[in-house]
């Protein structure tokens, strides 16, 4: 976990996971906008930014594991029991839902106050993906199509052969994963999704409500993958929101 801004107001705890070949800074512009609504969490999967020299995770249920026992101390180590919020987008999506499904499971009382997941289509709505066997070259135009990755980087040779191993694992850890039917959550569920997003439609998106019993809210926005980079206050507005509602709880 990254905090980029501790506080030690009661403030509820929002959990960012980033998509795949992301890292925690992407979510930095969020805990900037958030900052007096709640202590934003930014997880850093391994093999990439300081955790590069580490072997990236290439199983969803691995990764949600890892994560959810290391939340699974926080929650019990705070003894003022605050609000726990998680919000995913793309490949961090499929991570939040199976952390919740794990928090859940394990004690209800750790069990999320709410999720929040962006650009991916519901767990049981699959497609036949295989970009994480493509070459090197296919495997880049890929990312560069989804225009979520700076355009710097993919140009940079050196710091591409850097990369290319997460981003790879990563494509392998979400196009392998496969979802296995047990009990719906019981939080407040959103989803987001670009309107013209090539990786989830928007009806993929709205079968997310098949998986909670609580509430659920759909919100679509004008772009592709990655309209979050192009709608950040949007998003963090809806989250903020989100944040209101859990600490009223």
């Amino acid at each position: 976990m990254r905090t980029y801004h501790p506080t030690s107001e009661p403030l509820p705890r929002l959990v960012a996971f980033p998509h795949a070949g992301g890292s925690a800074s992407f979510w930095l512009p969020l805990s900037v906008a958030l900052r007096d609504q709640a202590e934003v969490l930014c997880v850093q999967y391994p093999g990439r930014q300081d955790r590069r020299a580490e072997a990236p995770v290439e199983d969803i249920g691995r990764l949600a594991d890892i994560v959810a026992g290391i939340l699974g101390g926080v929650i019990a180590g705070d003894p003022r029991h605050r609000p726990l919020v998680l919000f995913g987008h793309s490949m961090g999506a499929v991570v939040a839902f199976e952390v919740a499904r794990r928090l859940t499971a394990a004690d209800p009382a750790t069990a999320p106050a709410a999720l929040v997941l962006s650009g991916r289509r519901a767990p049981d709505r699959s497609r036949a993906e295989r970009v994480h066997t493509y070459d090197d070259a296919a495997l880049v135009a890929e990312i560069r199509a989804l225009r979520g990755t700076d355009a710097g980087i993919l140009d940079d040779d050196e710091v591409l052969r850097m990369v290319l191993p997460a981003i790879r694992a990563d494509y392998r850890a979400v196009e392998t994963y496969r979802f296995s039917p047990g009990p719906p959550l019981g939080c407040p569920l959103t989803a987001l999704v670009g309107d013209h997003d090539p990786k989830v439609g928007i009806h993929e998106a709205a079968a997310w409500r098949e998986h909670t019993t609580g509430p659920f809210d759909l919100h679509t926005f004008p772009g592709g993958h990655f309209y979050l980079t192009d709608h950040q206050q949007a998003v963090a507005d809806h989250l903020a929101a989100v944040l209101h509602q859990a600490r009223r709880n």
